[in-house]
């Protein structure tokens, strides 16, 4: 009986030591959680304090609008990036190194075609095989009207910014579309439409994809950059802009 008695001591000491070690395993499980979640919030509230160019809480590839145009550029499927360089490389040497013209090209380029689907299509029924299948070529109301209507809403957009800017109501804004306006009539005058539309399209397929790789270092050195610029920005503020005259400022109608 005695004996009996200390069996079940034993037993009921050893079933409480294991509820004793799962309660201590379920807290130190749920203690190294919350740790891991309070360092996965101070990491998080880390990476918002770091200064990103132009202010951005996007990664470049969502900035760029993503999908296959951020695919492109950022050099996702190297074949076909590569592939859009060395056609845009190729179109720039014909047009503007060789000074070939886009009427005459397109016309050659359709005597061309022309007259070899002539010749194989009379030459078929002589050596004796079907003669060439020539597609239907037919553009779709939908891609045009689609075109037509996102070309307008983007005119439209720009008449809405440049009429904002000429209302005096952002300084900086004007300022720097000003300054925007004067570069590019300075690359303009050095070269021409098609050279200037060339290398926009080398920096947009070499841009985005340096700064994807060297993004901390851009943007530390965009952040002195731009603590420089508010300092110079502040000195001419100080100095020249407070002292233009400003007519004065129209009451608001009372209801």
């Amino acid at each position: 009986m005695a004996d009996h008695i200390k069996e079940e001591e034993k037993h009921g000491e050893s079933l409480m030591e294991k509820i004793a070690e799962k309660i201590h395993g379920h807290g130190s499980s749920s203690s190294s959680s919350s740790s891991s979640d309070s360092d996965d919030d101070k990491t998080t509230s880390l990476k918002s304090k770091v200064y990103r160019l132009f202010g951005r809480e996007k990664p470049v590839h969502k900035v760029l609008g993503g999908g296959q145009p951020a695919d492109l550029l950022l050099w996702k499927d190297k074949k076909v990036s590569g592939g859009v360089l060395v056609g845009a490389t190729a179109i720039w040497v014909l047009f503007d190194v060789l000074e070939y013209h886009l009427l005459a090209l397109v016309c050659h380029g359709l005597i061309l075609g022309l007259v070899g689907l002539f010749l194989y299509s009379n030459a078929s029924t002589f050596i004796k095989k079907s003669p060439p299948k020539i597609p239907v070529v037919s553009i779709s109301e939908e891609p045009v009207l689609n075109f037509a209507s996102a070309l307008r809403i983007g005119i439209n957009e720009g008449f809405a910014t440049l009429r904002d800017i000429a209302s005096g109501k952002d300084l900086k804004k004007f300022l720097a579309v000003i300054a925007g306006l004067w570069v590019l009539s300075f690359f303009g005058s050095c070269c021409d439409f098609l050279t200037l539309l060339y290398s926009i399209t080398v920096l947009l397929f070499t841009v985005p994809l340096v700064y994807d790789k060297y993004e901390d270092q851009v943007d530390c050195f965009a952040e002195k950059a731009m603590v420089e610029i508010k300092k110079q920005y502040a000195v001419f503020d100080a100095k020249v802009l407070s002292k233009i005259p400003r007519g004065p400022l129209k009451e608001k109608k009372s209801d």
